[in-house]
């Protein structure tokens, strides 16, 4: 019985890692790549608004070093988003900013990634996504590399 337990656990955190990862990734997505899944999708899905989209103010906070004393680094826009679906399942999406029209795009993709039915296009947005994000973040990298200084000590001879 124990050993079921532990599976059933061990499914549930599964599940809850791949919805973090899409939520993250949505977030990061841009309001025309959402856009233009949300027209690719041959049946569109009957959306009921549960709340907002809204904007609204988070504080940000940062660490000293990683791992030092908080402080509160300052405030973000936020928009967000939660709507149901026909069926009852229920998606949520966030935005940096004020787009509240990409915070509904993204809680729409939210509960249709829930949908074993539906997985396949999610992930395949998902997917395309990932890859953008990772382009720009080896962009940025090449970029800063670029800049880089080295910085050596020289020992004297007379020492």
């Amino acid at each position: 019985m124990a050993s079921v337990e532990k599976i059933a656990e061990a499914a549930a955190k599964g599940a809850t890692a791949d919805r973090q990862r899409a939520m993250g990734l949505l977030a990061k997505a841009s309001r025309a790549e959402l856009q233009a899944a949300f027209d690719a999708l041959a049946e569109k899905p009957v959306v009921q608004p549960v709340r907002g989209p809204e904007t609204g103010l988070v504080m940000v906070r940062g660490r000293i070093g990683g791992g030092g004393a908080p402080f509160n680094l300052g405030e973000a826009t936020v928009s967000r988003a939660s709507i149901r679906l026909a069926d009852g399942t229920v998606g949520h999406g966030q935005a940096l900013g004020t787009d509240g029209a990409k915070a509904r795009l993204s809680a729409i993709f939210d509960a249709l990634f829930q949908q074993p039915a539906h997985r396949a296009e999610v992930d395949a947005l998902l997917n395309a996504i990932a890859a953008r994000v990772a382009d720009e973040d080896a962009a940025k990298a090449r970029q800063t590399a670029a800049t880089r200084v080295d910085f050596f000590t020289m020992v004297r001879g007379e020492d």
